[in-house]
Parts: C-alpha cells; structure tokens; sequence
C-alpha cells in the first residue's frame, strides 16, 4: 500500500546544473576561505562587514556560533575561531534581506512549498509575527500580543496540558531552554521532544547505563595528549571541521589517528588549515593513518573483533594490554564480556564488518602501545536500531584498557548543534529524573507532573492518533528534522494550532490545517536589549564548557522579541494569576534566570559569577574522574550483539548524511565539494560493482523506495553516482530520503530514529 501525504511536505524533485567530478582527499585549504566569503557576499555582507562579525564569532566577548558544539580553546588567542561552515551558519543568520508582510501578500503557501528548501532559507529574516487563519493559504501580520493571546487560548481550551506538544531545538540558549521547561511544567506536562531525540540520544543512553552520565568525559586538552584517536561514524571535515585543527594538533604531538566510516571523507583523510600560510603553500597534515571502511552498521562487529585481538595480545604478554586493576577496582561484568568474547570467531566479525583481519590486526598494534586512547563518534553510531548497543561497544573497548578517566583518553560524542546538550542539562526532557522534578518543586513551589512524556517519535504518533492537538516548536524545522516525511507532515496537519519560534522560513511553515502562528525571534548574534540592559545568553558546548553568548549586531528588526521573552509573555498569558514565578520581572535581568538555574539545576552553583570568567567553566562529570554514578558505582561492562546484516536479493543499506553546503536540515547551497557534487541534491552514491550488477549507469535515475510496515515508501529521481563506498551500501541525503525513515524503525532504548541504516530498492524512475 502507498501512502502519499500532504503536497507540501517535500522538496520538489529538481536537479538544477548537476555535475559530478572527482571526491577531495583534502579538508579545507584555500577554497574553504574563498567559500567563506562568497557566502558572506550573498548575504550582503562586505568583506570588511564579513571580518568584523566573523571577528566576534566564538570571542570570550562575543557570539557562540549558531552551528556545530566543537569546543573553543580556553584562550581564544585567535581572532578567527570559526571554520567555513560556521561562517555559512554566520552569513544565514545575518543576513541582510527581510521578509515582511508583502512577501506573503504575493506567495501563498502552495506556491512556497514548489520552491526548494535552498530557496526558502535564502528569502532574509521574519520581522514580525504572522498567522495563517482556517482555510487561507497565505501568512498576514499579527502583533506579538494577538499572538500570545492566541496560543494562550489554544492552550487553556485543550481538554488536557498532554494534549499541547513542546519541542527545543539545539539552538535555543540555557535560558530561554530552563524558562521554557519550567514554563511547560507549570503548564502540566512533560512533553518535551528535543533535536536530541534524533541524533545522540542513543550516546546518551548507552553512556548513562555503562558510566553514569550521558556525556562525553574528555576536554580539548584530552585530544591534544592523545596517543591514539578512533573517529567512528563521523565526518569532521563538514559536520565540524574546528575538530580538524585539534586533531592537526594532536598528530604533531605524536598521536595516531584510526579513521573508521563506510566513505572516505575528505576531512579523514586530510586536512590543510587556511590559516597557516605554509600548510596552503606547501599541503596540509594527512589525518588518518589508518582507514577502516566499515560497511554500514558493522560498527559492533568491528569493536567487537579488536576486543577479540586484544584479549590474544593480552594472552601473548599478560599484563601489558588489559588495565587489570583499573578493570578490578573500577568495573564490573567483564568476566562475562571476556567469555562472550572468547567464544566469538574473529573472521567471522572481520566479514561481518566488511573489514579484512590485516587491517584489524594493524590497528591493534596501534591500540594496544596506547593507553591513552579516544573514541569520537556521531551519528553514524546512534542513528541505527542498535545505536544504543554501539555506544555501550565502544565504552567496553576504552574499559578494557583503562582508558577513561585519565588525561588523553574517554569517550567523546561529538555534538551536531550549539547548544543542545545545555538543552538537555536545563531539563528538556520528556523523561526527567524524579531528583529534578523533586527540585522544581522546592525551588517553585508547584509539584511539576511526573508522568513520561512524549520523545519525537512519540509525538509524531501522538499527533497521527488524535492524541495531541497543539504543536509548538522553539526553533528547528521539525518536518525536515524528523523520519518519515509524509507521515510526519500528515501527523502536523492533524493538529488544531502550529506555532513556530523562529528566525527565517523553512518548510515546516507551510504545513496547514486549522492556524499556524510564526513568532519571529532574535539571532544569537544580535543584541538583546532588556529592561536592565544589553543581556547575554550561555551555551554548553559538546564537552561540558558553560560559556557566555553575547550578541553585538543591530536586530534585524527593532520590534523582534528575544527567546526568553517569548517564553517569558506566552507563561504570563497561560498562566496567569497561577504562575510560579515573575516571568516579565525574569526577563528584565537574564542574571535572575540564571539565579535561578543556580538553585535548580546541580553543579551550576555561582552560575553568574563563575560564567563571566573568560572561557566559562566545565561541568562536573564523574567519568572524568573515575566516580561512575550507577547503580552499583561502578562502570560497567556489557554484552551487545552484533546487528543481522544480511539483506534482501536486489536490497540495499542505505545511510543519510549532510552535504557541504548543509547544517542540519539548513541547505546553504547545492554543492558537496568534498564529494564531488555540484548544483544538486537528489543523488545516490553506489559502488560501481553494485551498479554493473544492476544494470545501472553513471547519471541514470532512480527511484528509492521501501515497503516497511506494508506501505510503500517511494523518493523518486535519484541520479546514480559511482562511489568509493561498500558493497550492499548506498548514500543519500537528508532531508530527500527521510520519506524513506520508517517511523517505527527506531533504536531500542533510545528512539532514535534510524535513519543510517535503511533497506531500500532501487527502480527505474517512471
């Protein structure tokens, strides 16, 4: 059964100019600082405009990037801590066009969804509030009053507060994210989906159930000592290319880098920083010294053959590979992971890798003379069905060797958005901890509810089923965010009220059934002007940093509303008389906020005082530490299963990833440089062994379709492009095959939707 819903859900199916040429084999360079400024340019942006907001980007007196959560160095000695695509994330948000009420007096929402995700991005910034009436397809001007009254209405006329959904994304500041939160709770539900939900939930989890917190334990002076690095399922060199100088500098103090992915990416592969005069002359740094392709979701497998290798080590010279006392003091379970390991065949998990035993082999020896040891790992680890099972593999490798918790050497998710791990630290959780609900209430006085709310995919369902009527998203682009593109946009349309917090147009807003609201908000660059005072926001980054943002350009609108107020006037208006705090005398001082994050949030005591120290401070964590907060205080080993690989005849695996010119679901244009792609988005890379069994050519087109659940999935108009990836493997981009993310294809224990790993066919396209 084929199930085809809203029309408007989808990109159109165009392929503008598309060119195909050789992939890079080298990150950045010159032509990332040329792509830096044509990107400023389009955006209006001079070269001198262009240096003086780059310039504050990522300053201890200046703006966190609105892009990737990499780490500042504790100095900030250089006036340029930003890369290419951080500068991209710059030029769209400071974009000098508007868009205004005329701009919706000519397109309706019909003709808007016909233009490409690109396009829309590209049409400037909100500057008011606007608001789509039942039964109109175009957008008019409301004030911000009428629509905090509207909202306000929706909300209180819900037969029940879980029947109104709240979903964050990862770009919202501690602030505005511990105001919201608090201001849900109040309201009476804990229906809270965050961005985290689709991408490292699973780290999370698998780091919560084996050390103890669901954060990495390293800092950017861990990767500087390294001996021995592993990146696993990520690509730096365009998801967060800052990472590649910290690992240039950890090659240069003799570190060793294991690079393990289904391609090879150009930022693993090497890298050529723009800002050393010698390095464009004369080449960059190779990265990667040695290459594991990993057919994709071979990861356990992979892991679990290294553990198998160093036990044989181990076995050859007791004492030197395994950290026995490390593993005695500080663990449990690993006598029945060694047992489990034992009776593995390790050419059996070499096949079912895709990864030979020589390689294997060579990468042990490289492990086993480290001690200091790092995993990194992104999305290409969580977003599976075992995502949770790949996190808790990894931990089970740096245990066995003692490698967490001592300088050099842990755990490191690397976080794909600014601040959404700060998000999950000020309590947007649709499962919070019974301790901080308990703490809510001595702090506000209100008992907050304690039932689970919904996670994305839960609210995805819920709003199919009926179950929920109102969705209220603060930031992010939801549709394009999430699995299962047309069931998603159906379950959007189910809803009585939309309402959007946002900063430009994208394709959720054009999604319609009853009202939709657009709230137009402040950058994180610009200045917040409050009752007090020019106010700044913080951010924790991907490795515990609580830092200061502070914006310093002029609002692109003098009447645009910041995150907090927002927040702050819709809680006065739902609440009323019965709110729990002063929200309106909150927003005068954002240091009252943080006052308060200080009485309710653990670890955040002097918040004010300690934030405003250049470079912020670190969190505590306890895996730094060697103190694992479990349940018996103490790591903990597990047994994982490698995944069933085998698939259909004529099936593929297919991954999603970004392009280049890509954050997130934020298309800034339709070139993947390192890949080879130019002037479009609609390809599917497969190796050329796969292509010649099927017939297929260079340029062909295709269809992409799967039968999940009996209903038919179908991405049309792919072009077929040869590739470096393995066999049985294909890859596409998000958000064009997230039609093909099936909704109840998630990863046990976390929800993670799987979007990097999903049988699909290919058919000629009609």
């Amino acid at each position: 059964m084929s199930e085809r819903g809203p029309t408007n859900a989808e990109p159109p199916e165009t392929q503008d100019d598309l060119r195909v040429s050789e992939p890079k084999t080298q990150a950045a360079g010159v032509r990332s600082v040329v792509s830096t400024f044509v990107h400023m340019h389009r955006h209006g942006h001079s070269i001198p405009s262009a240096l003086r907001i780059l310039g504050k980007m990522n300053q201890t007196d200046g703006f966190d990037c609105p892009g990737c959560a990499w780490p500042d160095p504790d100095d900030r000695a250089s006036m340029t801590e930003f890369c290419e695509n951080g500068a991209k994330a710059a030029a769209w948000e400071t974009t000098r066009r508007r868009l205004d009420w005329h701009f919706f007096q000519r397109y309706s929402i019909d003709e808007l969804a016909q233009k490409s995700d690109h396009w829309l991005g590209q049409q400037g910034r909100f500057t008011e509030p606007l608001m789509l009436r039942p039964g109109s397809r175009f957008y008019e001007p409301i004030s911000y009053a009428e629509g905090f009254a509207r909202v306000a209405a929706a909300l209180r006329g819900l037969a029940s507060p879980d029947q109104a959904i709240f979903y964050t994304s990862g770009r919202t500041s501690n602030e505005a994210a511990f105001l919201y939160q608090l201001f849900v709770r109040a309201y009476g539900t804990n229906n809270l989906p965050d961005c985290s939900n689709m991408c490292h939930e699973s780290s999370g989890v698998g780091l919560g159930q084996t050390v103890g917190i669901g954060k990495g334990s390293v800092t950017l002076e861990d990767i500087h000592q390294a001996d021995t690095i592993i990146v696993m399922g990520q690509n730096p060199g365009t998801n967060h290319p800052r990472m590649l100088t910290a690992l240039q500098t950890a090659k240069a103090n003799g570190a060793k880098i294991i690079a393990i992915n289904p391609l090879p990416e150009a930022g693993l592969m090497g890298f050529v920083n723009p800002k050393s005069p010698k390095q464009v002359l004369f080449g960059g740094t190779p990265i990667a010294d040695l290459f594991l392709q990993v057919q994709i979701n071979g990861d356990v497998a992979l892991l679990k053959a290294l553990m198998c290798l160093l036990l044989e080590e181990e076995a050859r010279a007791p004492g030197n590979v395994l950290d026995e006392d490390f593993i005695s003091l500080h663990t449990e379970g690993f006598s029945e992971l060694r047992a489990h390991l034992q009776a593995q065949d390790v050419d059996a998990l070499s096949a079912a890798a895709g990864v030979s035993r020589t390689d294997l082999e060579e990468a042990v020896r490289i492990i086993a003379r480290s001690r200091k040891t790092i995993v990194c790992w992104a999305m290409g680890l969580t977003q599976h069905k075992n995502g949770v099972g790949n996190v808790r593999e990894i931990v089970n490798f740096l245990l066995m060797r003692g490698s967490i918790g001592i300088p050099g050497a842990g755990t490191c998710p690397v976080r794909g958005h600014s601040n959404v791990q700060g998000d999950r630290t000020m309590g947007i959780h649709d499962r919070p901890s019974q301790a901080f609900l308990d703490r809510i209430q001595q702090v506000f006085g209100f008992d907050p509810p304690r039932e689970h709310g919904f996670n994305t995919v839960e609210a995805i369902q819920a709003m199919l089923d009926g179950r929920a009527k109102l969705f209220f998203a603060m930031g992010g682009n939801f549709l394009q965010a999430t699995p299962d593109t047309q069931r998603t946009a159906q379950a959007l349309e189910r809803c009585n009220m939309l309402v959007h917090v946002s900063t430009k147009l994208n394709r959720s807003h054009l999604l319609h059934n009853k009202w939709s609201i657009i709230l137009p908000c402040l950058a994180r660059s610009e200045i917040d002007s409050q009752a007090y005072g020019e106010q700044f926001v913080t951010v924790e980054n991907s490795m515990g940093v609580v830092h200061s943002s502070r914006g310093r350009l002029k609002p692109a609108h003098p009447g645009l509303y910041s995150e907090p107020a927002i927040v702050a006037w819709l809680a006065e208006k739902v609440l009323g008389p019965e709110t729990p705090v002063g929200w309106c005398w909150l927003l005068e001082d954002y240091d009252r906020i943080r006052d308060l994050i200080a009485k309710t949030i653990p670890h955040f005591e002097d918040f004010n005082k300690r934030v405003r120290k250049p470079g912020g401070f670190h969190l505590y964590n306890g895996a730094r530490e060697r103190k694992f907060h479990t349940d018996g205080g103490k790591a903990k080993f597990t047994i994982n299963e490698a995944p069933d690989l085998s698939l259909p005849e004529g099936a593929f695996r297919m991954m999603t990833m970004r392009t280049h010119d890509q954050y997130n679901t934020t298309v800034y244009g339709h070139d993947d440089r390192y890949r080879g792609i130019q002037g479009g988005r609609r390809v599917v890379f497969i190796n050329e062994a796969d292509m010649k069994d099927g017939g297929l050519s260079r340029g062909d087109l295709v269809d992409l379709e799967n039968d999940h659940g009996g209903k038919l999935r179908v991405a049309p108009r792919f072009t077929v492009v040869p590739y470096p990836i393995p066999r049985g493997c294909i890859g596409t981009y998000f958000p064009e095959a997230n039609v093909l993310v099936p909704l109840e294809r998630y990863a046990d224990g976390s929800f993670t939707p799987a979007s990097k790993d999903v049988v699909v066919r290919l058919a000629p396209s009609g």
